[in-house]
């Protein structure tokens, strides 16, 4: 086979990755393509079944040794944090909140409905932190 269908071959491949989200695996056998075609064009592997076997020997070896190594790197870092977790955040108390009952407290920008932890009412306007999350009913403190 000549060196430069090898070489189309690598290329394509590479646009294929680029043009896929994700996934990581057709650049590896870009990879193996890219150097049975410069094998080829040396002269080191003249025949076909040889540029075969570098193309399979590249490409797999490759995709198992590089694939991991190169998604953690290509992956944003998480916080530690989650963004839906409330627990710990502060809100403003909408609406007077008696001990054992229901009112409605404002936290990120929404309004929820919220039960009371502490023995003392909860004033309108004043500042409360999120204990725990039941449901859509979050359980608040005093701040």
């Amino acid at each position: 086979m000549l060196w430069w269908i090898w070489v189309l071959a690598a290329l394509v491949l590479l646009g294929v990755e680029m043009a896929t989200p994700g996934g990581f695996v057709a650049v590896f056998f870009g990879i193996g393509a890219l150097v049975a075609g410069v094998l080829a064009a040396a002269g080191i592997a003249e025949s076909l079944w040889a540029q075969m076997l570098i193309f399979s020997i590249f490409s797999v070896s490759s995709l198992v040794l590089l694939r991991r190594p190169l998604r953690k790197w290509f992956e944003p870092a998480m916080p530690g944090q989650t963004v839906d977790r409330l627990d710990g955040e502060r809100g403003v108390v909408l609406e007077v909140i008696a001990p054992g009952g229901v009112g409605r407290v404002e936290v990120r920008g929404s309004s929820w409905g919220a039960r009371t932890v502490a023995a003392a009412s909860l004033k309108a306007g004043e500042r409360c932190i999120v204990e725990r999350v039941d449901g859509l009913t979050l359980w608040v403190r005093p701040e």
